[in-house]
């Protein structure tokens, strides 16, 4: 099993910044490529970035202002958040697959964190 823990949300108002984490115990947290998903209310879950050892990966409704990274000697992910909009307001998740590349399918992911709510006010 792996455990994820996120942390780091709240609210902000439009253009300001936010720092995610996600915490990981358990298991050999290096092995896993890392996404971060989020679900607006009334909305499906959507991927937003992805990191593998492949490289990351971005939704376009993020790139350029949000950043993914990793540190594994803490088993830790991240996702830096600038330029923040109304519209990124949703509660945020991490997950984990033991593969070596990312997807967008929440489905493709076997560990989940229990979300944390970001919202931006205008």
């Amino acid at each position: 099993q792996l455990q994820l823990v996120e942390s780091g949300g709240g609210l902000v108002q439009a253009g300001d910044s936010l720092r995610l984490s996600c915490a990981g115990s358990g298991r050999t947290f290096s092995s896993y490529s890392m996404a971060w998903f989020r679900q607006a209310p009334g909305k499906a879950r959507e991927v937003v970035a992805g990191i593998s050892p492949r490289g990351t990966n971005y939704a376009s409704a993020v790139t350029g202002r949000f950043t993914i990274s990793r540190d594994n000697a803490k088993e830790t992910v991240f996702l830096q958040m600038n330029s923040l909009r109304p519209e990124d307001t949703a509660v945020y998740y991490c997950a984990a697959r033991q593969r070596t590349w990312v997807t967008e399918y929440s489905t493709d992911y076997t560990y989940w964190g229990q979300g944390t709510q970001v919202t931006v006010s205008s």
